[in-house]
């Protein structure tokens, strides 16, 4: 499909008033809602109000702040404008000066207390809004495919996060590809919970405006409490999320003696029809619990750097795979199987903001992102991801262990709630695992070892286990945005354990 036939969806979205659906803020203390074309005219008016402020093409804003209406209402504002909007995760960044000068901010606003120059309240936005004249916004730009929208970084296990331009092609080529496979109409109220920082929260509210579904808004703290409030059609969740919801679900069921199934429904609301996880791997225990649960469930596959890359759906799934490749994305392998993916519009050539040289080990010519990634693609075109390449293990014997799946096969056992392997001595296997309930259930997760290396080959087996002080959590660094383990920061915060072999649980 050329682009002259393309649907260009931000260009819809930013000119056509939508004559369905909804928007809605769901909170611990209550619900907000707006009908999406009462949202197109608030940020019409913000524009207005942003423009008058002297915000325009090219010009940065800075948003960082929880969920909440005004960072949408910024956010269409800004694509309005042509402003490029710069998504910073609450915990991550502070709203000082030097915030302002490293990323070129004319504007930051907050739901912190800032005395930064050009820092602004968010709760002003309303206030900015009602003062502005709808007549007075600008034409809304009509983006072309390598124009930079927003800025959206990295959530990074190591380091200053990256800061990468993310064109107006890789967004709406990644809205047409997911409405091609999932078909969202009106009666679909999509629930989204993850930052408003991280752009593909945001594409749920673009393809809600353009299609004219309803979407949810809430918080990853208020998810659980708000869903069956919601009733979503659609959950998107990385897989820690379903992994906990699994456990409620699988508590509730045994204490109130009933099934799985209705329990499920119960979790998610009378009118569940998908759950949508990715940003990190699924355990496959959980990907067949809620199938079984009779709750689909789609795991796909994608980098900040390339979009979306693959996904299962309705119409085409395959178990321990991520799905079929997309239109519009190629994935290639090197001679060790590392993937490659192209991509006809892709996220950009390069790092906005990083260290010298980083862009150039991943960013290839010809729109090649080289991902990291260890896979392949079976007969049928299912693309199959085994682990990462920096995560594979070299024993002193010269055998490589591919650490993934042995991790997920050890946090499958309802003590662990998740695992990193390491090899201190390249001679042996040491996990450190987060428990699922403290105090930590170590005769279980002995037996769950047992039962891990009675399926492994001799050198993949684990050798022991140091169990963690406490769970893995975003607050003490030890889990990324997306709940994915941080190994750098784990292997330093147990190395007195990693490294003295009498630590820790014993393989017998």
């Amino acid at each position: 499909m050329t682009d002259s036939v393309l649907d260009h969806v931000l260009d819809h979205v930013l000119t056509v008033p939508p004559a369905t659906g909804r928007i809605s803020f769901a909170r611990l203390d209550g619900t907000e809602t707006l009908e999406l074309a009462e949202l197109h005219a608030r940020s019409v008016k913000l524009a207005a109000g942003l423009h008058a402020r002297g915000i325009g093409a090219g010009d940065r804003i800075g948003i960082l702040s929880a969920n909440r209406l005004e960072w949408v209402l910024l956010d269409l504002a800004a694509l309005r404008l042509g402003a490029v909007t710069a998504g910073l995760e609450p915990g991550k960044f502070a709203p000082d000066d030097a915030l302002l000068a490293r990323y070129g901010l004319k504007l930051l606003f907050t739901d912190q207390p800032s005395e930064a120059a050009g820092a602004v309240p968010i709760a002003e936005v309303g206030r900015i809004a009602d003062a502005a004249d709808p007549a007075d916004a600008p034409a809304p730009v009509r983006y072309a495919p390598d124009q930079v929208t927003t800025i959206k970084f990295t959530s990074g296990s190591t380091g200053e996060p990256k800061g990468l331009g993310a064109t107006a092609g890789s967004i709406e080529s990644s809205l047409r590809a997911v409405q091609q496979m999932f078909h969202h109409a009106p009666d679909d109220n999509l629930f989204v919970f993850l930052p408003l920082s991280l752009l593909q929260q945001r594409y749920w509210i673009y393809s809600a405006l353009r299609y004219g579904h309803d979407v949810t808004v809430s918080t990853y703290e208020a998810a659980f409490s708000t869903l069956r409030r919601a009733r979503p059609t659609v959950v998107m969740g990385v897989p820690a999320f379903f992994d906990t919801a699994r456990r409620h679900i699988e508590g509730r069921a045994r204490r109130a003696g009933t099934g799985i199934r209705a329990e499920a429904q119960r979790f998610f609301g009378d009118r569940v029809r998908y759950l949508w996880t990715g940003s990190a791997p699924a355990d496959p225990a959980m990907l067949r619990f809620y199938t079984e649960a009779g709750v689909p469930i789609y795991e796909g596959y994608g980098l900040n750097e390339t979009c979306i890359v693959a996904k299962n759906h309705p119409g085409a799934f395959r178990e321990g795979s991520v799905g079929r490749v997309v239109p519009g994305k190629q994935v290639l392998f090197d001679e060790d199987g590392v993937v490659s993916v192209r991509s006809d519009h892709p996220v950009n050539v390069r790092y906005e903001f990083a260290a010298p040289g980083v862009s150039e080990r991943v960013f290839r010519p010809g729109g090649i992102v080289r991902t990291g990634d260890l896979g392949y693609l079976d007969e049928d075109g299912f693309l199959f991801i085994r682990g990462r390449a920096d995560d594979v293990i070299v024993l002193d014997n010269g055998k490589k262990v591919i650490v993934r799946p042995i991790e997920e096969r050890l946090k499958s056992g309802p003590a662990i709630e998740e695992c990193v392997l390491f090899c201190p001595a390249q001679t042996d296997l040491v996990a450190v695992v987060s428990p699922a309930t403290l105090p930590a259930d170590e005769a279980a997760i002995a037996e769950q070892l047992a039962r891990t290396n009675a399926a492994l080959d001799r050198d993949e087996r684990i050798s022991r286990v140091v169990v963690a002080r406490e769970p893995f959590t975003i607050e003490n660094g030890l889990l990324t945005s997306q709940f994915k383990p941080r190994r750098p920061q784990i292997r330093a915060a147990y190395a007195d354990q990693l490294d003295q072999p009498q630590e820790g649980i014993h393989a017998h």
